[in-house]
């Protein structure tokens, strides 16, 4: 294993060299414990193997700041970590380079990387998949009246469990969340979806709730309000909460019922004067040690030979464990209604 372990990381590093003059680029994620342990376990990494230096800044997610630096011509990010939700978009809008998938190092292990890693973690030309995440909702013990919600359903009961509950502001996740609460099945969310009336069944049952619901744009403002009584239920990347259990003691608990799960993905922005840069990181922080650090937020790899890393008893902290509830969100769907959608959450929320 240790003969691998070496062989990985010169493939990882193949073409590497400590330069004369160091560089610099900027990567781009969404902060918090999750861009805390990409510093430590793939940007840190990267650097001191290399000499160059990496800018790390934070975002929202969704695809508009990306698109008005490629449009104007003024790019300021070399690297992003985006959603695959907002990946088809980006890519088939000719926002991001296309990643040579060809160039990427086996795992650890031996595997060659196409076997190694998921194909979903592959599917696209424009990234790499760096990690499997979800989006659930929580509460707290503390603040939570009524009982325990343990259903798609509880979230939209507001007589049984009585309280705010905050939501990401934008359609995703939370039109797919109104037509599941609404009782249709999990296969069958965006076929409904994609026509007329199942979307005024979504926003009609999201309506239900529309005078309870605090919106917020981070994820990193999820825990804060769970726990600051700003809501008593809150939609999060299930990383966040997990990190605010194990690290804060805080007295939240997950629920996995219709979680929407989706992957990251390293991308590099079309235009960057430092695409070499960008591909050398990008091979280096999906190698198979750098993937199994993102276990310390409960995310999954999306390498198989990862998981030699990781703890078995974490296995079952992962989303990869709950997938038999849980639906996975379509990048194509959202890269075909995405648009039109955005703009009809848009004008809901101004009713």
């Amino acid at each position: 294993m240790k003969k691998y372990i070496q062989l990985g990381i010169a493939a990882a590093l193949c073409g590497m060299s400590v330069p004369a003059m160091s560089e610099q680029m900027t990567v781009v994620s969404f902060g918090g414990a999750y861009g805390a342990a990409q510093q430590k376990y793939m940007l840190d990494p990267y650097m001191k193997a290399t000499g160059n230096k990496l800018l790390f800044e934070n975002y929202s997610g969704g695809i508009a700041e990306i698109k008005s630096q490629v449009e104007s011509g003024n790019i300021l990010w070399d690297v992003v970590d985006i959603e695959v939700i907002d990946l088809e978009r980006a890519c088939s809008e000719g926002l991001l380079e296309v990643f040579p998938h060809d160039t990427l190092p086996p795992g650890d292990d031996g595997t060659p990387a196409r076997k190694d890693f998921s194909s979903e973690a592959l599917a696209s030309e424009c990234g790499v998949g760096n990690i499997v995440w979800t989006v659930l909702y929580a509460y707290s013990d503390k603040t939570i009246k009524g009982g325990q919600p343990n259903t798609i359903q509880d979230l939209f009961d507001t007589k049984k469990f009585p309280g705010k509950r905050a939501l990401r502001k934008r359609p995703q996740v939370n039109l797919e969340w109104a037509l599941m609460a609404d009782g249709v099945a999990r296969d069958k969310i965006y076929a409904t979806l994609a026509t007329p009336e199942g979307q005024k069944r979504a926003f009609a049952k999201l309506a239900s709730i529309k005078s309870d619901i605090v919106w917020f744009d981070s994820w990193s403002q999820a825990p804060q309000l769970l726990n600051d009584g700003g809501a008593v239920m809150v939609q999060s990347a299930n990383g966040r909460i997990f990190d605010a259990i194990k690290k804060d003691k805080k007295p939240f608990k997950m629920v996995w019922d219709n979680h929407v799960f989706d992957l990251d993905v390293w991308a590099i922005v079309k235009g960057t004067k430092k695409k070499a840069m960008a591909e050398e990181f990008i091979r280096f922080a999906t190698s198979s040690k750098p993937e199994s650090g993102m276990q310390d937020l409960a995310y999954g790899p999306t390498r198989k030979s990862s998981y030699a890393y990781i703890d078995k008893e974490m296995v079952q902290q992962l989303p990869s464990a709950h997938l038999d509830v849980g639906l996975q969100a379509s990048s194509v769907f959202w890269a075909d209604y995405g648009e039109s959608l955005g703009e009809k959450f848009n004008e809901w929320l101004l009713q």
